[in-house]
């Protein structure tokens, strides 16, 4: 049972803190592997348009910049956008203050914790949000005004994904901003992210991305993105599994030793056994059967606890982290059946070692 809760547990976490990355994450994106950027035809995005299994895709500019507001200053990440992106990401869905960028305006909307660094508010008129990169090229700089393309925006609104990490992120602005911004061409974008009908399109959907923009790219999927943090948390999740699995093996001694009991109980009934006919091998089989059905029943009633405990904490929240914040658990049917093999082979190995005792025990 407890091995069940805790996966369960660890699966409802996983879910939590995926949950807030992929909201602005899209289901694939395809970058320069070299370089900053590359290079679309008008020809090229109509291929594009027509590739089945892609739902929509968006042109983005992306790079780190320095953003000032009035006299506080701060490093973020300009993501310019077209208007396809809020088609191909839902986050639109979370903005609570003011609304989105629009088409060929100096809008922006900056995540909530960005906003709360520089004190900046929607539409604000005593002070002026601006955005400054390094000019690109050679040459010799004589004043600070001939290294920086300085461009002003308008806070139009505040996302927030109740997230430090991406509410520190992100200050979107419309795609024309970021070309202007860095210096690219109007057919020149950071990279390209898709929403796609289904997951079992991804490959598929990689392989023709590759085949219409050239091999020279990166394509990479929502799991890709954030692969450090999917790495920590199947490693989290493994590290309890193997802890759980070590304390059930220690249990898993009480069956031994259970097993061994009985046989010692039992002495002068094996004997008979043993006159009538039985082997050693018939009677190891007889313990080692019993003790499985031991250990199948009772990972069948724990497992039955359970998955009780976990759908009841699913549904209704009864155990929570704050008021109205319930702790996470996810139920699903591969932790179930991870927790029944696992039991099954270490009774197994625990009956069996109970089992091959029975010569020397009745000695």
């Amino acid at each position: 049972m407890s091995l069940f809760v805790v996966l369960s547990v660890f699966s409802g976490l996983e879910h939590f803190a995926l949950s807030f990355t992929n909201i602005i994450d899209p289901d694939l994106v395809i970058s320069p592997s070299r370089g900053k950027s590359i290079t679309v035809s008008p020809s090229q995005k109509q291929q594009l348009k027509d590739l089945p299994g892609i739902v929509s895709f968006s042109e983005v500019v992306e790079d780190r910049v320095v953003f000032t507001f009035g006299d506080k200053q701060l490093v973020a990440r300009i993501k310019a956008v077209d208007s396809n992106y809020i088609k191909t990401v839902d986050i639109a869905e979370h903005i609570p203050y003011g609304k989105w960028v629009q088409p060929n305006s100096m809008d922006a909307v900056m995540g909530n914790g960005l906003a709360n660094e520089l004190s900046a508010g929607t539409y604000s008129n005593d002070k002026l949000l601006e955005v400054l990169a390094m000019k690109p090229g050679k040459g010799i700089i004589t004043t600070a005004e001939d290294a920086y393309i300085k461009l002003p925006l308008y806070t139009s609104g505040i996302y927030s994904l109740n997230n430090v990490e991406t509410d520190h992120k992100y200050i979107y602005t419309d795609i024309r901003i970021g070309r202007d911004l860095l210096g690219l061409a109007p057919d020149e974008v950071s990279k390209i992210e898709f929403r796609l009908a289904g997951p079992g399109d991804e490959n598929k959907v990689a392989a023709s991305l590759k085949k219409i923009l050239g091999e020279d790219l990166t394509v990479k999927n929502r799991s890709q993105l954030n692969e450090g943090l999917y790495k920590m948390l199947k490693t989290e999740s493994l590290a309890i599994y193997l802890i759980f699995t070590l304390i059930i093996i220690v249990t898993l001694f009480c069956l031994t030793g259970a097993l061994i009991m009985i046989i010692l109980e039992k002495k002068e009934h094996i004997k008979t056994l043993y006159d009538i006919g039985f082997t050693n091998r018939n009677l190891k089989r007889i313990f080692l059967y019993q003790g499985l059905i031991l250990a199948v029943g009772g990972t069948l009633a724990g497992l039955c606890l359970g998955i009780g405990i976990t759908l009841v904490q699913q549904h209704f929240g009864w155990i929570r982290i704050s008021e109205d914040f319930p702790y996470p658990v996810v139920f699903k049917w591969e932790n179930g059946l991870l927790v029944i093999l696992t039991i099954i082979i270490l009774g197994t190995v625990a009956s069996y070692i109970a089992a091959g005792r029975i010569k020397i025990l009745m000695k």
